[in-house]
């Protein structure tokens, strides 16, 4: 084929895949639906070196030390504290502090990237707090009958 002719079939290809890729990204933007346990058990496998086993973090590879996830501070901050961030950390890493780009290199499917945001969130984000029983009330006192 002329080089012309394949030009253009690259270029239509290129967006198709970008077009794909944004397609997912945006499908699975927003809340996590997955399922903790299932989160837990590639945690153990592919997290945990990092991570250490109970999310407290503080392994320092490259550039910052990993988060804690059971420091509330964490969770406070807007920009970091939220399932999109996640996402976007599991699936592209982040070269600079040393995170696994996981997700682009098809070592953990967009499924599998939910189960572990729901799972670190029972580290100590929201989703524990939300978990946790609810304080009984404090008894009233009885009415006095005359």
């Amino acid at each position: 084929m002329p080089r012309r002719t394949l030009q253009p079939l690259a270029a239509t290809v290129t967006s198709m895949a970008l077009l794909g890729a944004l397609a997912a990204f945006v499908a699975n933007a927003g809340p996590a639906k997955g399922n903790a346990a299932a989160g837990k058990a590639i945690f153990a496998v592919k997290c945990i070196a990092c991570h250490k086993a109970d999310g407290s973090g503080g392994i320092k590879l490259t550039g910052n030390a990993t988060p804690n996830w059971k420091d509330p501070k964490v969770w406070g901050d807007p920009k970091r504290a939220t399932d999109d961030y996640f996402r976007d950390c599991i699936t592209n890493g982040k070269a600079p502090s040393g995170m696994v780009a996981w997700g682009k290199t098809g070592q953990i499917k967009p499924p599998d990237i939910e189960n572990l945001i729901v799972y670190i969130r029972t580290l100590g984000g929201p989703a524990k707090a939300a978990a946790a029983p609810a304080k009984p009330a404090a008894p009233t006192a009885p009415a006095n009958k005359k």
